[in-house]
Parts: structure tokens; sequence; C-alpha cells
């Protein structure tokens, strides 16, 4: 051996300066206070967090180096510590050199002197300021999705959410009854229709539109498709550029929705035929007998063919 173990021992409980290097050594902040508060002892790393040196340190209390509202609840916890000696553990925040609050983990523990009685708190500062704006950001994201889900759940029109193995995220009960009673039936099932494949779900021709956009990574494919003697006016959208996209499906079939597809439609047509414009202003009054030839009318103009279904 290069040192003899009892003399090493020895010399190790009565070099202080060797205690300093070796606290210092470590990455997080350490401290020493006295019952009174007052600081003791600390490492590099605690002069650092603080902006001060060692001297300017040593011989303060916590009301001295933090705002009193932080320093206050430092002395509670440390009050708490003599009441009832053990470890302790706590989240707090603490303020840097900068002005810069950060959350930290505080772990502290009672130190005794020869008598056994206590002499002072012990304790180590863990930033955990990252942690904590991770998860925010978290919940932040889960509140956001249990609020879009509510509202996707809610409205009339067909919602869906796939993957890039066209596998289903998430989907509302309007998409399924637009595809059949089978899809329906397995909806109850299956709510929101996660992990189905979507192939097995709608006709080839939509699925074409899914597979389409997910390896161009176009932001929108829109197309009017008759199936199941309903007019579907589908927008299929990335949301994740090749990973992720989604599709709005109105039925067009729909009577509440017919007057105000038309009136957009026409808006559009007003570039090129004003007096198919007039026609379909015309038709929008008291002559609602006219409103569903007029719509197939424009619903020719778009191309949509049997060819499709």
């Amino acid at each position: 051996m290069i040192y003899e173990e009892k003399s090493f021992h020895q010399e190790f409980i009565n070099d202080p300066e060797l205690h300093q290097k070796i606290i210092d050594a470590l990455p997080i902040p350490i401290f020493y206070r006295d019952v009174k508060g007052i600081y003791k002892a600390c490492n590099v790393a605690q002069e650092k967090l603080l902006g001060m040196s060692k001297s300017q340190i040593i011989g303060k209390t916590v009301f001295d180096v933090q705002p009193f509202e932080i320093a206050e609840i430092y002395a509670q916890r440390d009050q708490e510590l003599f009441d009832s000696p053990g470890d302790q553990i706590y989240e707090a925040k603490f303020r840097d050199a900068n002005g810069i609050l950060h959350d930290v983990v505080f772990n502290k523990a009672v130190i005794r002197n020869d008598q056994g009685e206590i002499a002072g708190i012990v304790g180590s500062i863990f930033d955990i300021t990252e942690r904590k704006k991770a998860e925010r950001k978290l919940e932040k994201a889960r509140e956001s999705t249990v609020i879009a889900s509510a509202m996707m759940h809610k409205i009339r029109a067909g919602i869906i959410i796939i993957d890039n193995e066209y596998k289903v995220i998430d989907s509302n009960e309007a998409f399924a009854k637009m595809f059949g009673p089978e899809i329906e039936e397995l909806y109850e099932t299956i709510p929101g229709l996660h992990g189905a494949n979507l192939k097995e779900l709608v006709p080839e021709v939509v699925f074409k539109m899914f597979s389409a956009t997910l390896t161009s990574g176009e932001n929108a494919v829109e197309r009017d498709l008759k199936i199941q003697n309903k007019l579907l006016h589908i927008s299929v959208i990335t949301i994740y550029k090749h990973r992720v996209v989604g599709a709005l499906i109105r039925d067009m079939s729909a009577p509440s929705l017919v007057r105000e597809e038309i009136i957009s439609r026409a808006q559009r047509v007003n570039k090129h035929n004003l007096e198919t414009v007039q026609k379909i202003a015309f038709l929008l009054g008291d002559n609602a007998s006219m409103t569903e030839e007029l719509l197939n009318s424009i619903i020719e103009s778009y191309k949509y063919g049997n060819e499709e279904e």
C-alpha cells in the first residue's frame, strides 16, 4: 500500500483543508449552517450559484443572500429539521447571482458535535429548473390534447388522425357514421378507433388521398367524393410532415350544410361566371325546390363522378 490506512484516516479527520478540497470537487452546491442559521462552510459550486466568494458567504445568514420571502421559507424548514432531526428533502425556489429564479431540491440533515448535540445543518442543492420546464410543457400539452379531443368529439364533421403506418391515432363518432354501420359498430367497440388500420375503414380512393399526403408532405389535399349515397368533402392535412396526417370530412348531403356550401362555392365561381352567381343568388331565395338541382350542377362543374365511389 502507498499509505498506511490508520494514519490516512487520522489525517483525513484532522485536516479541514482536505475536507474543503473534497467538497469543492463536487459539482453541486453544498453548505453548512450552524443552529443560528449562520453559514460556516460552503463549496465552490455554492459560491458560483450565489455569485459571492466564500469569504462573503461565511458569517452570513440566508436572509443576507436571498430575498426575504425565499429566505423565510429556508429558515422555517431549518427549524422544522431542528425540531425533528433526520433527513429533509423539499423543493423550493433559489435566486442566483444574476437574479434568475431556479427550481431546486434541497437535501438537508442535522450534524452533531462530539457531545451528540445538534451543531447545525449540512445541505446540498440540486437544480431541477429544466426538469420543471419540461414538466410544465408536458402538462400544457396534455391539457391541449384533452381540450382538442373534447372539441373533436363534439363537432358534427368527421375527423380522423393517422400515423405513417396508417394506424388511427384518434377519430370521432361522426367519422365512423359517415362510412357505414360496420365502422360505426367498430367505433362502439373501440372508441376513437385507436390502432385500427385506415385501409380497412375507408374506400380506396380516400385511402389514396392519405397516402399521397403522407408521401408528398403537402399541407392539404381536398376532394369531393360520392360515397355510399353521400357527397363528402374531404380535406386531408399534414400535421407532422411524413409522420402524421389528419382529415376533416363534411357530409355535404346534410341539409344544414347545403345552403352554406352553395354560398361558399358561389363566391369561388364569381370570378369566372357572373351569370351563374346571379342564378345562385336567385335560387337562394324562396325557390328552395331548385336548390338541389343547383347543388348538382355545381358538383358536376367540379367533376365528381360515380367512378370515384
